[in-house]
């Protein structure tokens, strides 16, 4: 697995676990559901989009573990998208367990296209996705898959999962707005490290802006502290003024980005806060990762991550646990927005396919997103800042209309 995606907090359903389940893995009611209903799509006249739909094709098949290690999981995620769809009138859900594994993805997309699957919810991990994509696109169905590697993204198949590449976009347009331009990095040298960096020279560039400055972090308990020894005499980052008895040469960034979490960061905290970091001097920027661990942050106060506004997860939250007499396990939130989406663009003669692609995109449990006709997915993430207590959000979701904040 290359990096994995668990909801390690209820907001945070974003990014990778060490223990790695890969790739699966917020703007309140004016770009929400409201109480609760799936989001609308654009009416589209039959026969008017660059294909046929898929004619009598009424169910939605949804591809989740439903036995095996992350059957739990599966099952919770299995509950939010019956969530989603009406008691009666709408489209029938068909589930189909995929045991957790590449192989036994395939043979679920291959009974979900048997049965006449209009659209296929899932699955849920990125080499599930590799393995239903091929049988899906050969049958004309979409996937809506939950895994957040983007590698997986192809016309026909998208991938919901949150990734770093969005996170990092988020970021680059918040420090770009408060005038910032030169960009370091410290980085973990894994898969989750190459999907930063990456990410990080895609948004910089698009921005305009100098390349990033980035320094892979070492394996060990000390790594992010040598790395960032090595970034401080690299870049010129400067300590308390009392560590600088000659004058401080201008540092080469004015930001930088750290791709650790957890302990970790933990143990690199008083060395971080050893430098002149803050709002006025070197903003320091994190993942979405960060939001579970907010409150044992308050020593670099002033960083900031981007996550989904927790506002519409906690409402779905309620919703579920109403339903069910009890609170929604790891990522159900996307299970709900995907089923959601197949709702409304299954209609009685199947799927439209350009309704998938409405510009305004979809709101959701996990935020707003647009779906593009690569696969990839557009979202709306808010600024998110440590203060001495946790966090807050500094800067809401920008609306879908302005791509730049996706």
């Amino acid at each position: 697995m290359r990096f994995g995606l668990s909801h390690l907090s209820r907001a945070c359903a974003l990014l990778g676990t060490v223990a790695g389940l890969l790739g699966c893995v917020a703007q309140p009611s004016p770009y929400g559901y409201g109480g609760y209903t799936p989001p609308t799509v654009l009416q589209v006249p039959a026969g008017s989009g660059p294909q046929a739909p898929a004619v009598g094709a009424r169910h939605i098949a949804v591809l989740l573990p439903l036995t095996g290690p992350n059957a739990d999981v599966g099952q919770s995620m299995l509950r939010a998208a019956q969530l989603a769809l009406p008691p009666s009138g709408g489209p029938v859900l068909d589930s189909e367990d995929t045991h957790g594994s590449a192989e036994g993805a395939a043979s679920a997309a291959r009974a979900a296209v048997a049965a006449g699957a209009a659209v296929i919810v899932g699955p849920l991990t990125a080499p599930e996705t590799a393995a239903v994509a091929p049988i899906a696109r050969a049958a004309g169905i979409p996937v809506l898959a939950f895994t957040s590697d983007s590698a997986q993204a192809q016309p026909g198949v998208w991938t919901l999962g949150i990734t770093p590449a969005q996170q990092v976009r988020r970021l680059v347009v918040a420090i770009q707005g408060e005038g910032r331009s030169r960009i370091g990095a410290i980085l973990p040298a894994n898969a989750f490290g190459d999907a930063l960096a990456g990410g990080l020279q895609s948004a910089v560039a698009d921005a305009r802006l100098p390349p990033p400055l980035i320094v892979r972090q070492p394996s060990g308990a000390n790594g992010l502290n040598d790395a960032l020894s090595q970034l401080a005499s690299t870049a010129g980052l400067h300590g308390p003024p009392g560590d600088n008895p000659a004058p401080p040469t201008p540092a080469q960034i004015d930001a930088l980005l750290l791709g650790t979490s957890g302990e970790p960061l933990q143990q690199a905290l008083p060395g971080l806060a050893g430098y002149q970091t803050g709002p006025d001097h070197l903003r320091l920027l994190g993942t979405a990762l960060w939001q579970r661990e907010a409150p044992r942050l308050f020593l670099i106060a002033g960083a900031w991550f981007a996550a989904p506004d927790p506002g519409p997860l906690h409402a779905f939250e309620q919703q579920y646990a109403a339903r069910y007499g009890g609170p929604p396990r790891d990522l159900a939130g996307f299970a709900f927005d995907a089923t959601a989406v197949a709702r409304t663009v299954t209609g009685p003669d199947g799927v439209h396919p350009e309704a998938l692609l409405r510009p305004e995109g979809f709101a959701g449990a996990e935020g707003v997103f647009v779906l593009q006709a690569d696969g990839r997915v557009r979202r709306a993430l808010a600024l998110f800042e440590i203060d001495r207590s946790g966090a807050h959000v500094a800067q809401p979701p920008q609306p879908p209309t302005a791509p730049a904040g996706f």
